[in-house]
């Protein structure tokens, strides 16, 4: 059987970009070269894009070459300037390890679709309603989802603090990995927390604390045909949980444990797990998605949001809750690329 030719693109102009490249890397030791040919594709902070030989430490030196995914459906891939010519690879399918702004908000994906080559994960609406956690919780809630209470705040507009009770969570609309978030415990720590929002995007989110645990699920497949890792609940010691805000995440968060498969009784184990479905279900959401919620001490599962690319690193969650359902890294790559190409692998 021939090898699958695979584009997996990496990097990214987002605050995202370090997080990404170490999924990519993590991708790539998991990465059968018996079932794919693999063309490595990392776009730089800068946003210029380069076929280059993996997500090594410099993978951006002078040995990597300018290239672009080509929108012309002829093309089917890549067009890679090499001394002063333009050269066609045509690949099968893409994999783009991207995450937060135009890497899961349907920019990229909207790019794929134009070039008409087969891509993993959610398509373009799926990803942009995921990416705006307003737009998720309303579509969430119509599902019959528990959500957050919470309040837009628009460019110019500056929000009343009386009208909050306090504690509050202020975010960036859309923006991943907790950048721009913020606990604000009174009417005095607001306004910063917004202008600091903003800094990742013009739309922020005032939300209501919820009491409860931060679980997480993972979840794989298309519509009807859903698997689940086991989920996981984040044991906090102090503060809130903020994923890749330390310098060396490797080495563990200071506030903060991941506990896989979660210590929570069976019943909310099933409850976490249906209700990730249905919320992956109502927004769209195809390939892969890892599932963030809230267990309160009633039972009561939470929406809190939805990763449409979550990370892939050594410690990052999705994998962890995968493999912790006997699904390792490999095989969830074999997986989601099959969804992408239906009939082709399986």
């Amino acid at each position: 059987m021939n090898r699958l030719r695979i584009g997996i693109i990496f990097g990214g102009a987002s605050e995202e970009h370090p997080v990404s490249v170490k999924s990519a890397r993590e991708v790539a030791k998991n990465l059968d070269p018996r079932k794919y040919e693999p063309f490595w594709i990392g776009i730089t902070t800068g946003g210029a894009w380069k076929l280059c030989d993996g997500p090594d430490d410099g993978w951006e030196n002078d040995r990597s070459r300018p290239a672009m995914l080509s929108p012309d459906r002829s093309i089917h891939g890549l067009l890679v300037l090499k001394q002063g010519r333009c050269e066609a690879i045509r690949l099968d399918v893409v994999l783009p390890v991207l995450h937060g702004r135009q890497g899961e908000d349907g920019a990229m994906q909207g790019l794929l679709e134009l070039s008409g080559i087969p891509y993993v994960g959610c398509d373009v609406q799926s990803s942009a309603v995921c990416m705006d956690k307003s737009l998720a919780y309303i579509v969430a809630a119509s599902a019959g989802v528990a959500t957050p209470n919470f309040w837009t705040v628009t460019p110019n507009e500056k929000p009343d603090p009386g009208q909050f009770t306090y504690p509050v969570f202020v975010k960036p609309a859309r923006s991943g990995s907790s950048f721009g978030v913020g606990k604000v415990s009174c009417e005095e720590e607001l306004s910063a927390a917004v202008e600091t929002a903003r800094q990742y995007d013009s739309k922020v989110l005032i939300e209501e604390a919820v009491a409860g645990s931060e679980v997480g699920c993972a979840v794989l497949g298309d519509d009807l045909e859903l698997v689940t890792g086991e989920p996981d609940r984040i044991a906090l010691s102090h503060g809130f949980f903020r994923i890749h805000q330390e310098s060396r995440p490797e080495s563990g968060s200071e506030n903060s444990t991941p506990v896989v498969p979660a210590d929570i009784s069976a019943e909310s184990r099933r409850a976490v797990q249906e209700t990730a479905k249905v919320i992956y279900r109502a927004l769209g959401c195809r390939g892969l998605a890892r599932v963030d919620m809230f267990l309160k001490d009633d039972g009561t599962v939470v929406l809190n949001e939805v990763n449409t690319f979550p990370g892939m690193t050594s410690y990052s969650r999705y994998p962890r809750m995968m493999a912790a359902a006997g699904l390792p890294l490999a095989e969830v790559i074999d997986r989601i690329v099959s969804l992408a190409l239906p009939g082709r692998i399986r």
